[in-house]
């Protein structure tokens, strides 16, 4: 019987802002590097995301990463390519990021949009609303985007867009017109399960939707009850993940081994980044961190027995 050889090994890191929070600045600011990384290390995980906290100058960068035995994934670049007027010195900022993540030997760009953001565009004075864009904010958003995407493959780097909740494509209809918006050569998509379900978008039916697109993986869980609560009394974003919406895989809703398995049998080869953005203060990083690596590769082996029964007992 002929056996199709699959990728069942995964690279995981795991996001430092488990432990230092970049999209609430404050949160978790006491905790040291080199603690952070050292507990990575420890866990498991080989590879990191470079958070606010890491140095930005590349010999430092590269330093402490080395002595904790770990790799720099990407970077969450912010951009507001929407921004017609601001497209010429949105681009040379993207490109200056791009040249540092090259220089660092990444493979992959994170890109989102903060134009119109509900926290992260300083022109938006209401936090709880995302203004959304029209013809002309998606027309210049998308021509940002293909050139910035043409840059990364001059440089033989990977764009990946990040859906984000509290963001101009954060819902499900966004992502699809995003999408289908952009040419596939240029840009591709970073699959995120919490942002996907927080954006009423079924984390598997994204998944199916756009396997062939999918570069790199995010897998973040949600606690569906505090998120419902949070909508009811009306909270912001930031205010949702101080309540504690977000979680690690296997600790909130999302069932996460439809999801492995389709990644495995599909043949994925990118980065498998755990998230968890949560207040280190309640939900220890650690002990979070050590319950994400140890499901994740308890229900890699399940799926590895199902699929090796499947194939008639052979171990692939």
């Amino acid at each position: 019987m002929k056996v199709t050889k699959l990728n069942y090994n995964f690279d995981i890191g795991i996001a430092a802002i488990s432990w230092v929070n970049d999209d609430i600045p404050g949160l978790g600011d006491d905790t040291p590097l080199d603690d952070v990384l050292k507990e990575m290390n420890e866990l498991g995980y080989i590879a990191t995301e470079k958070g606010r906290t890491l140095p930005d100058n590349q010999d430092e960068l590269k330093s402490i990463l080395s002595k904790h035995h770990l790799t720099l994934a990407s970077q969450f670049v912010s951009v507001k390519f929407s921004d017609a007027s601001l497209h010429n010195e949105e681009i040379a900022k993207f490109k200056k990021q791009a040249q540092f993540l090259k220089e660092m030997d990444c493979d992959y760009v994170i890109v989102c949009e903060m134009a119109g953001s509900m926290h992260w565009d300083p022109r938006v004075s209401n936090h709880k609303d995302i203004h959304r864009l029209d013809d002309s904010g998606w027309n210049a958003l998308v021509k940002g985007l293909h050139e910035a995407g043409a840059y990364c493959n001059e440089l033989g780097l990977e764009l990946v867009y990040h859906p984000h909740a509290g963001t101009v494509i954060e819902q499900k209809e966004e992502v699809d017109k995003l999408m289908s918006m952009t040419d596939t050569q240029y840009i591709n998509l970073l699959y995120d399960t919490g942002h996907a379900l927080y954006g009423n978008y079924n984390p598997y039916e994204l998944l199916e939707n756009y396997m062939d697109r999918i570069k790199y993986v995010h897998y973040k869980d949600v606690r569906l009850d505090v998120l419902k609560q949070c909508r009811i009394e009306g909270k912001n974003f930031r205010e949702e993940v101080l309540e504690g919406i977000f979680t690690v895989p296997g600790d909130g809703v999302i069932d996460f081994k439809p999801i492995m398995k389709k990644l495995m049998q599909s043949g994925y080869k990118g980065w498998v980044i755990v998230e968890a953005e949560q207040d280190p203060e309640k939900a220890n990083p650690y002990q979070y961190a050590k319950k994400a690596i140890e499901y994740l590769h308890e229900t890699e082996e399940q799926i590895k027995e199902e699929l090796s029964k499947a194939n008639g007992g052979i171990h692939l």
